[in-house]
């Protein structure tokens, strides 16, 4: 027992040592950052803000290894459990590295959302900045989550050595990898892709698969699509690169939209296009950009009117065209009764023999 009484000391200290560290890099870093909370709140500054709520749990982890990584040396321990607690120091020093440079990506997309806001009219240039930092903050995420993992695994001397002898059949290895992960590798691609040639951004309104919807969220592999009635339909990424689908709002958000109305060949078709142009002038939905009315169609019961009329976007041009076509409806109803469709015959009265 006398080898425990000498050693217990040593033991004492090194536990108190440790505790010690912990807590003073805890104190330290509740002071920095209760300094940059006043800081920020008093300059009002949102980026300060957003800094110092990203990074404050990855940097809770940094400030006690780091401290704990400094009174290494003067442990009092085996030489083979300081070794393995200053391994597991490094590991975590790797993982809270990562974390915290996710945290600046997020630091990132928030001061992107404050400076290109989406809630304006003309949100086009605002939404394609938004998407491409989302985009990338995604592949970043991956990237660094890797890195970081490969990292980690490669400070063990075992793993290494199995890493260099995988090196010398890496083309097999690579090919079966590649193999296995190419779903994953395919929507990383496809995101790159969206990013720079920018087929679909946030918010974008879409008609994929039958449904029209809003491009809600983008994620590192797949996206959320909001339908109408407020279901949502997951894709993933790579059908964005590899299959048509409709962009409505590509380019600007503004669309053409018809109404089609068929009436009698009595009908006057110059005072229905007047009055067309009556209920778009009294809409506060339309444009002013475009507007038409024409016989589109001539069949043996009936003619087509095809009433053209622009709107800012999609929601409003809904609108627009339910309230056209109810209102011509009620113009034919009051003005023009006899000029609604109708199925004309002629019955002929038999001869006498």
């Amino acid at each position: 027992m006398g080898w425990i009484k000498q050693a217990w000391p040593g033991w004492l200290w090194s536990a108190a040592l440790l505790l010690g560290a912990t807590f003073l890099g805890l104190v330290v870093h509740f002071v920095i950052f209760s300094l940059g909370r006043k800081l920020a709140q008093r300059t009002a500054s949102s980026f300060g803000d957003s800094f110092v709520r990203h990074s404050s749990r990855p940097a809770r982890m940094i400030f006690p290894l780091l401290v704990l990584f400094l009174v290494m040396p003067v442990l009092q321990l085996p030489r083979n459990l300081v070794d393995s607690l200053r391994h597991l120091i490094a590991l975590g020093l790797i993982a809270a590295g990562a974390w915290l440079i996710i945290a600046f990506m997020d630091v990132t997309e928030d001061f992107i959302s404050l400076k290109y806001k989406t809630d304006v009219q003309d949100n086009l240039h605002a939404r394609r900045i938004r998407t491409q930092a989302l985009v990338f903050k995604r592949i970043v995420t991956v990237v660094v989550g890797l890195a970081a993992f490969a990292i980690m695994l490669m400070t063990f001397p075992s793993i290494r050595q199995v890493g260099t002898s995988i090196l010398a059949s890496a083309g097999l290895a690579g090919l079966v990898v590649g193999l296995a992960a190419r779903p994953a590798l395919t929507n990383i691609v496809a995101g790159v892709q969206i990013a720079l040639a920018e087929p679909i951004r946030l918010d974008d309104v879409v008609f994929v698969e039958g449904e029209w919807g809003r491009i809600e969220e983008i994620g590192s592999t797949y996206v959320v699509v909001r339908i109408w009635d407020l279901r949502r339909l997951v894709v993933p990424l790579s059908y964005f690169v590899e299959k048509p689908f409709q962009n409505w709002t590509r380019k600007t958000a503004n669309l053409l939209g018809t109404v089609f109305v068929y009436a009698d060949y009595a009908v006057s078709v110059e005072a229905v296009r007047q009055e067309l142009h009556r209920i778009l002038q009294i809409s506060e939905i339309w444009d002013r950009k475009a507007w038409a009315l024409e016989v589109t169609n001539a069949s043996e019961h009936s003619l087509e009117l095809r009433a053209l009329m622009s709107a800012e976007d999609s929601p409003k041009l809904w609108d627009l065209r339910c309230q056209v076509r109810e209102k011509l409806v009620a113009f034919l109803q009051q003005h023009y009764p006899q000029s609604l469709p109708k199925t004309r015959a002629e019955i002929q009265e038999p001869r006498p023999h």
